[in-house]
């Protein structure tokens, strides 16, 4: 194709105007092929074709962190649709006045996990609360967790003596969404302090069998993420970015500019990027990535 491309260049320079279109043409499917190439390379990890389980849970602060839980789940959930993913909400827990405490969702489609792994780390919000009567400015945090979902053909040990089970009744916002059993499912995991719930199922051994899902790529990914800090720990040249640090702030005043730390890219147009415009992070997170950014 390139060999074509450069042929029709040729004419072109000769003078022949008819294969300008042609030429145009061809520039455009040699550029779609680069971008094909491109992402496959940067997509070569081993659970990226994956779908993604995307736990979002609520900092401190009340009712601010928790309405910016909500947000950061509606910006993923409107990336996901857009992007032509499924998604399936599994577990959430509404705050006490507003928002979000936590909520749990599987992304399902090809490289989910790959794209959405881009999104794992505190998340940090600056605005004029909606909230505040004195209309002063609150900075929130919210942490959005990333794991592949995990199928058989990788080996997760979870032994019975590790964990406990919990059943409880499972909460709504009332009327027929509401389960009458205790259907609701609670694993703690006391190794490693990782809890999982679900409560969105039909049965109780549904939200059983969800739940032992997520937790198996909760664990899985914790592991994944042992392993890269081991590797940081051998490179200190490595370190710029410490477990727990933001990795992305939004901010909507005194001006408007989400800014990702790991990478230094940056759009002017919160708004947009509140309402799922998040490839142009991902891809440069998965540049970064691919030069020894982690």
């Amino acid at each position: 194709m390139f060999q074509d491309f450069e042929t029709l260049c040729e004419f072109v320079d000769s003078g022949d105007e008819e294969s300008v279109t042609e030429a145009i043409e061809l520039s455009e499917k040699l550029n779609d092929s680069l971008e094909q190439v491109e992402q496959q390379s940067l997509l070569s990890e081993e659970t990226d074709p994956n779908n993604a389980i995307v736990s979002i849970n609520a900092g401190a602060g009340g009712t601010e962190s928790c309405d910016w839980a909500s947000m950061l789940y509606r910006m993923l959930n409107r990336w996901a649709e857009q992007s032509g993913y499924k998604v399936q909400t599994m577990d959430h827990q509404e705050g006490d006045s507003a928002g979000l405490k936590s909520v749990t969702m599987m992304v399902n489609g090809d490289f989910a996990y790959g794209h959405l792994k881009s999104e794992s780390g505190i998340h940090r919000l600056v605005r004029i609360s909606p909230f505040d009567s004195n209309a002063r400015r609150h900075t929130s945090f919210a942490s959005v967790f990333v794991s592949p979902e995990i199928d058989d053909s990788i080996e997760i040990e979870i032994q019975d003596k590790d964990i406990r089970i919990d059943v409880y009744r499972s909460g709504g916002a009332g009327g027929q969404s509401v389960n009458t059993t205790d259907s609701a499912v609670r694993i703690t995991h006391h190794p490693s302090g990782i809890v999982v719930t679900c409560q969105n199922e039909r049965s109780q051994l549904q939200n059983k069998e969800t739940a032992f899902k997520v937790l198996r790529s909760r664990l899985y990914e914790k592991a994944m993420e042992e392993k890269r800090a081991a590797a940081e720990e051998a490179q200190a040249d490595k370190k710029e970015i410490g477990w727990g640090s933001q990795i992305r702030s939004y901010v909507l005043h005194p001006y408007k500019m989400v800014k990702d730390h790991r990478t230094n890219y940056e759009s002017g147009n919160a708004e947009k990027v509140l309402d799922g415009d998040l490839d142009g992070f991902m891809k440069a997170y998965l540049q970064w990535r691919s030069v020894g950014g982690e």
